[in-house]
């Protein structure tokens, strides 16, 4: 699948950049931008998001796919790799995959485990099904303002700040009339899929993956990234560090971009 991109930057070694569900790459273009100094920053739109084609299989199979074929369109031999949430799970799988490819990987607010529960429960995360059902009822045809429909979604999604999260990908036709950017029904049809944990037995087996270093970010606020989560995290990578983000819930670029960027800085700078 040819993936839509933005590039940053001319000069250091590739960085791509992957964003979790319901995002795009325009979310992190304030970060691409202060990478791009040091690195080629590609910021992708992952299938059924952003510009990027549809389909209605959406999996961490297909996305790491996606990645690794979008890297061989580029002439990308080995990248650092910097994922969000679903991003982040798409990244450790590639890296499972292809490990000689990845230069480093950063994990944004996500650990390889399962989110089914999560999803549902916890303080920091929503209930995505009851989002995306949200989305998909409402009547698109009847509104004629993004103000409308986030009142109309407000009934369902309390949060202000999710709602403007995901009224980012309302786009408003040459007609006036509104449509979603994102594939909401290949969303919802696979979400228990998006929510599964990664398959790690081989990476864990082998004694785990250590041709690079790896940097798992948490959010203070956040419950994607848990203490006991790093037993798993280190039986995939053994070499793995942990740094928590504070003042920060799951959306770690857009409530603390600055200091996400310093971290990220400082731990490649570590590396090189």
């Amino acid at each position: 699948m040819k993936l839509f991109f933005r590039k940053y930057g001319e000069a250091g070694p590739p960085l791509v950049i992957v964003h979790g569900l319901y995002g795009s790459g325009d979310n992190w273009i304030t970060v691409a931008r202060e990478l791009s100094s040091a690195f080629e920053v590609y910021v992708l739109d992952q299938r059924n998001h952003g510009r990027s084609p549809h389909s209605g299989t959406h999996d961490y199979l297909c996305l790491r796919d996606d990645l690794r074929e979008f890297m061989d369109t580029q002439g990308i031999r080995r990248a650092v790799l910097v994922g969000h949430s679903m991003g982040g799970k798409a990244a450790m799988s590639f890296a499972m995959a292809w490990p000689e490819r990845v230069q480093s990987l950063i994990s944004v607010d996500i650990a390889p485990r399962a989110y089914h529960e999560l999803a549902v429960d916890s303080r920091a995360a929503a209930n995505h099904g009851k989002m995306i059902d949200a989305m998909l009822e409402l009547d698109l045809s009847g509104i004629e303002s993004r103000e409308e429909a986030d009142q109309a979604l407000s009934l369902q999604i309390g949060s202000d700040r999710v709602r403007r999260f995901l009224l980012k990908n309302l786009q408003r036709q040459r007609d006036g009339q509104y449509r979603w950017r994102i594939n909401l029904r290949a969303l919802r049809d696979n979400l228990d899929l998006i929510m599964d944990g990664l398959d790690a037995g081989k990476a864990i087996a082998d004694g785990g993956i250590t041709g690079f270093p790896a940097l798992f970010i948490a959010g203070a606020n956040s419950d994607y990234i848990r203490a006991e989560d790093h037993a798993l995290i280190r039986s995939i990578f053994p070499v793995a560090d942990f740094v928590t983000i504070p003042n920060s819930g799951h959306w770690v670029h857009a409530e603390q971009p600055a200091l996400l960027v310093k971290t990220i800085k400082y731990f490649l700078d570590i590396q090189s």
